[in-house]
C-alpha cells in the first residue's frame, strides 16, 4: 500500500488566519477576470484528452522555448510531480533531492518506496547549488533529481549555468536518472526585471513543471504542466495520467489557457506590487532581530533567528507568540529546514494588511529575543 507522510501545508488551505504570512501565493483572480457568463456558457462539458487542451499546450510551449507536443497538462504541478516520481522510480530505487524543499518532493517518492537522499543547501551560502556535494550522494541507482527554481521556501533561483553544470554531473554519476526542474515561480519576479528562460530546453534528461497557481494567481483552476523533450518518457508519463485522472477538466483548461493570454498584464501588476513589499520587508528586516536570504524570484523568501539570540526554546515561545497575534508564518521543518528559520509571504495580503502583519511579527520578535 501506497502511505504518503502528513503534510504541515494543508493547514495553509485548511485553517486561515487573519494575517497569513505563510502563504505562497499571490491574491487570486477572479472568474470576472476571465471570461463573461455568455463566453463560459460555450465551453463544453465533455471529456478532454491526455494531453491537454491544444491551445493551452501552445501556449505553454510558446513561453517555454519547446514544442507543444512536449507539453503534458496536469492537475497542477504536483501532479506532474507525482507522475514523473511514478514513471521514473520503483521500490528501492534512489531519489536525490535538495533541501529546504516544496514537501511533497519528498514524500511522494517516500510513498513510492523510493529511497531519498538528501542533499542541505545551506542558508549561510544563500542557498547556492552545491554541485560537488551533490556529486557525491549521485548513485547509478539514482533515478530522479528534484529541485525548484526559484526555491521553494527561500525563493533564490538557480542559475543556467549551476543547472548545465548539474546535468553534466548526473550524466556522469547517474546516467539513468531525470532531473526535475520546478519552475512554479519562474514568472513571479519584481518590477522591470524579465522573467528568465525556462530550463525546458535544456537536455531531454531535463523535466520541468509548472501551474497557473502562484504567478499568475489561479490555484483554484488546479491546472499544471510538465514538459519533456524525451518522446519516451512523454509517452510514459502521459499514458500514466490516463490511467489516474484521464484528463483535466475541460472548463478549467479553458480558463487556464485564459490566464496564459493575458500574462503579460497579470504579471506586470503583480511585479510591481511583489517589489514594493519585498523592499517594505527588506527595509522592516535591518531593524529586527532576523536574519534573511533576498530572493530572486517568487512571493517568499527565508528569515532566520540568530542562535545568539534565540535558543531553541525561544524559537519555539516565538511560534507560540505569533499564534496569539492571529499571524502565521511557515516553520523550516515543513520543509526540511530547523525551525528558527521560516518561510515567509510578502505576496498575499493587501498592503496596509502586510504592513500589519510585519508589525505583530515584530512584537512577537521582541517578546522573545
Amino acid at each position: 500500500m501506497t502511505a504518503f507522510a502528513p503534510n504541515p501545508l494543508s493547514i495553509l488551505i485548511d485553517l486561515p488566519v487573519r494575517y497569513d504570512l505563510a502563504e505562497s501565493a499571490c491574491p487570486p483572480l477572479h472568474l470576472g477576470d476571465l471570461a463573461d457568463a455568455a463566453t463560459l456558457a460555450t465551453v463544453p462539458l465533455g471529456y478532454g484528452t491526455s494531453r491537454g487542451d491544444p491551445d493551452l499546450r501552445a501556449l505553454i510551449a510558446a513561453d517555454s522555448g519547446v514544442d507543444p507536443e512536449q507539453v503534458l497538462v496536469t492537475v497542477g504541478a504536483i501532479e506532474a510531480m507525482y507522475l514523473l516520481a511514478q514513471a521514473t522510480c520503483s521500490p528501492g530505487d534512489r531519489v536525490l533531492l535538495t533541501t529546504p524543499c516544496f514537501p511533497p518532493a519528498r514524500t511522494v517518492p517516500e510513498g513510492l518506496g523510493a529511497k531519498v537522499d538528501v542533499v542541505p543547501l545551506s542558508f549561510d551560502d544563500g542557498y547556492r547549488l552545491p554541485v560537488e556535494r551533490i556529486a557525491a550522494r549521485l548513485d547509478p541507482r539514482t533515478r530522479l533529481v528534484s529541485l525548484a527554481s526559484p526555491q521553494n521556501p527561500s525563493g533564490v533561483r538557480f542559475t543556467e549555468q549551476e543547472l548545465r553544470a548539474l546535468l553534466a554531473t548526473v550524466r556522469v554519476h547517474a546516467p539513468d536518472a531525470v532531473v526535475l526542474v520546478d519552475e512554479t515561480f519562474r514568472e513571479s519576479t519584481y518590477g522591470h526585471a524579465v522573467p528568465p528562460r525556462s530550463a525546458a530546453p535544456l537536455s531531454p534528461r531535463l523535466v520541468t513543471c509548472s501551474s497557473v497557481s502562484k504567478a499568475h494567481g489561479a490555484p483554484g483552476l488546479r491546472v499544471g504542466w510538465l514538459t519533456t523533450t524525451d518522446t519516451t518518457l512523454y509517452g510514459h508519463l502521459r499514458e500514466a495520467k490516463f490511467q489516474t485522472t484521464i484528463a483535466c477538466s475541460t472548463v478549467d483548461e479553458f480558463l487556464a489557457a485564459q490566464v496564459l493570454r493575458q500574462r503579460t498584464a497579470t504579471l506586470t501588476r503583480r511585479a510591481d506590487r511583489l517589489r514594493d513589499a519585498l523592499d517594505e520587508l527588506l527595509h522592516w528586516a535591518e531593524d529586527q532581530p532576523v536574519e534573511i536570504v533576498p530572493p530572486d524570484g517568487g512571493a517568499i523568501c527565508c528569515l532566520r533567528l540568530p542562535t545568539d539570540r534565540f535558543p531553541d526554546d525561544a524559537v519555539r515561545t516565538f511560534y507560540a507568540r505569533l499564534a496569539e497575534r492571529d499571524t502565521r508564518v511557515a516553520p523550516g521543518s515543513w520543509f526540511g529546514e530547523h525551525d528558527r528559520v521560516f518561510r515567509l509571504g510578502f505576496g498575499y495580503l493587501p498592503a496596509d494588511d502586510f504592513t500589519e502583519a510585519l508589525e505583530r511579527l515584530a512584537d512577537a520578535l521582541t517578546t522573545v529575543g
